[in-house]
């Protein structure tokens, strides 16, 4: 894990890759990865990215985000049951929230879509994220997919 060490647990990582494949960009969220884009981003995209991984949010590139909603396509199972058993430790509330995480909205977005406070939003992200023991926001993501709380596809 990228970020399991305690010294480097606030270390935030932004893979720039020219292979955007499924698989890399599934493990590299598995093992911390903030963010995941290509090769050919332009410098200003590239500027954007970092600053976007630095404030603590994630980011995939376009072709990424394709590439990791083919490999959920193709399961018709969850991989791995144990995500769907760990969302038990959440509340119902928290499950609302991890599944529009998952579906790419903004704290932003949520505060206003479920009229609650930004910090409200956050509180319950970070609550979700201890529970599950993940300290990535794109982790929550694939969780999302993996448990079967969204679908390739569901629109935010």
């Amino acid at each position: 894990m990228l970020t399991a060490d305690e010294r480097t647990a606030d270390v935030k990582v932004l893979i720039l890759t020219t292979f955007e494949v499924d698989e890399y960009v599934a493990e590299a969220i598995r093992a911390g990865a903030s963010g995941f884009i290509g090769k050919g981003t332009d410098p200003e995209e590239l500027v954007q990215a970092i600053e976007t991984v630095a404030r603590g949010e994630a980011l995939l590139s376009a072709t990424a985000t394709r590439a990791l909603m083919a490999r959920f396509q193709r399961h018709v199972e969850p991989p791995w049951k144990e995500q769907t058993e760990r969302l038990h430790v959440l509340t119902p509330r928290e499950q609302e929230i991890l599944t529009l995480v998952g579906r790419g909205l903004t704290n932003d977005d949520i505060s206003q879509r479920l009229h609650l406070s930004p910090h409200t939003v956050k509180t319950h992200i970070n609550r979700a994220m201890t529970k599950l023991k993940v300290s990535e926001r794109a982790q929550l993501v694939v969780i999302a997919y993996e448990s079967g709380l969204i679908r390739p596809g569901d629109r935010p």
